[in-house]
């Protein structure tokens, strides 16, 4: 069953077939190994709106629609400003400016493909008349922009929330740390880079450009204020949050900066109702999916024969950290998180490891492997936004994945670099 299973996922797949086909193709055919026809097909369909059922995903929307009305507005320059304002002078300033913006705007959006186009519009020009490659600027984008399935919020974390029943309150938390830490290995490559390609700094911004740009930036600021403060001070769920958000987004760029008017609103409104239904449909046929490998004790199979079981807590870390990686590799990240997290279930529970630093494990798996040749999402969203062929975008990825990696190899050795913050604000 498992084989058939898995092999018309493959053949569909290559065929062209959306994500959603496949998946759904594969629940149908072990439902019917399993019950021998249609008289219990309205179980499987259950399942699926069981799926989507639960009020924690209400957030998804609520921040993909904040997402969209930040990136039509003028948040995310706003936010740009102030970044390069204070560190755009130094070697290879630049590059930290883009990496630390793209950390700033995805703990206002949650929403990598948004970050790519909100941050790498504006700054890839930029750093082209710098004198840096385009490959490197590319790499650079699409790798920061992933430190937002990292930095709250994070529609990942959402998602494995959900499913596995953690706590996103604690996610969210947890997530800031190692967010942090890979924006500070990125920085380091990028300082590293400049001195070696003598990449020629920009202008020093004196103390009263500053303090403009730090001004105009404090209204977007209030972004994380909202999400982290919000949650850490017990005023908000994770779903009231984001519901937050969108208030607050609206009233910024509708308002305050006056940056887009009511006939935006459609436009708006259309966007996240698209990426919306995409993401539910995809929520809906994975729990559908993941029910029909649960019920058929494949992820008990599948451990026992790799010997997961066996391996204790480190190796369960690690076996999850490649099966993610590669994963999503090929397939859309949401559909990683959502088909894999119940294989590994059984063994996080048996060797007892915490449901939040393997949160953060998987949410930076399938971060890595969002921009990771060859079908990485963030990768094709790059050549969507930027017009550059396939070979352009991919040629400078291998040094941000190594060091990605290198983040994840620390997460497994000082877990406290997630907890630690989670500890003392739930502890």
């Amino acid at each position: 069953m498992t084989t058939i299973m898995v092999t018309t996922m493959i053949a569909l797949l290559l065929l062209g077939f959306p994500m959603m086909i496949p998946l759904i193709t594969a629940a149908v055919i072990g439902f019917f190994m399993m019950f021998n026809g249609l008289d219990q097909m309205d179980t499987l369909i259950q399942q699926m709106m069981a799926g989507i059922r639960p009020a924690s995903l209400i957030a998804v929307p609520m921040f993909i629609l904040a997402a969209d009305i930040m990136t039509r507005g003028q948040s995310a320059d706003r936010l740009i400003n102030m970044v390069m304002s204070f560190i755009g002078h130094v070697k290879g300033g630049l590059a930290v400016s883009t990496a630390a913006s793209c950390t700033l705007f995805g703990a206002v959006s949650g929403s990598t493909q948004a970050t790519v186009v909100a941050v790498g519009s504006p700054l890839r020009p930029k750093m082209l008349k710098a004198g840096y490659s385009d490959s490197f600027t590319l790499a650079l984008i699409i790798n920061s922009s992933d430190i937002a399935f990292l930095i709250p919020p994070s529609i990942g974390m959402i998602i494995y929330g959900v499913i596995s029943g953690t706590s996103i309150g604690e996610l969210f938390i947890a997530g800031i740390g190692p967010g942090l830490l890979i924006l500070l290995m990125f920085s380091i490559y990028c300082v590293i880079y400049a001195t070696l390609r003598n990449v020629p700094t920009e202008p020093k911004s004196g103390w009263g450009e500053r303090f403009t740009a730090v001004r105009q930036a404090l209204w977007p600021l209030g972004f994380p204020v909202i999400i982290v403060g919000g949650i850490y001070g017990g005023i908000f769920s994770p779903t009231e949050a984001a519901a937050a958000c969108v208030l607050y987004a609206i009233f910024l760029e509708f308002l305050i900066f006056r940056s887009l008017k009511i006939p935006d609103i459609y436009a708006i409104a259309k966007s996240t109702g698209l990426i919306t239904a995409v993401v539910f449909i995809l929520v809906a046929v994975g729990n559908g999916f993941s029910w029909i490998i649960s019920f058929a004790q494949i992820p008990q199979e599948l451990l026992q024969a790799a010997g997961i079981n066996e391996a204790g807590p480190t190796g369960v870390l690690i076996a999850i950290c490649i099966a993610f990686f590669v994963a999503c590799m090929f397939v859309d990240p949401i559909v990683v998180i959502l088909v894999l997290t119940p294989i590994f279930a059984p063994a996080v529970e048996a060797t007892g490891l915490d449901p939040v630093l393997v949160g953060i494990l998987i949410t930076l798996q399938v971060a890595i492997g969002s921009a990771t040749p060859p079908f990485g999402c963030d990768i094709f969203t790059a050549i969507a936004i930027f017009k550059r062929p396939y070979l352009d975008v991919i040629k400078g990825t291998p040094p941000f994945i190594l060091i990605l990696v290198l983040a994840a190899a620390l997460l497994i050795l000082f877990p406290q670099i997630a907890l630690f913050l989670r500890d003392l604000a739930f502890r």
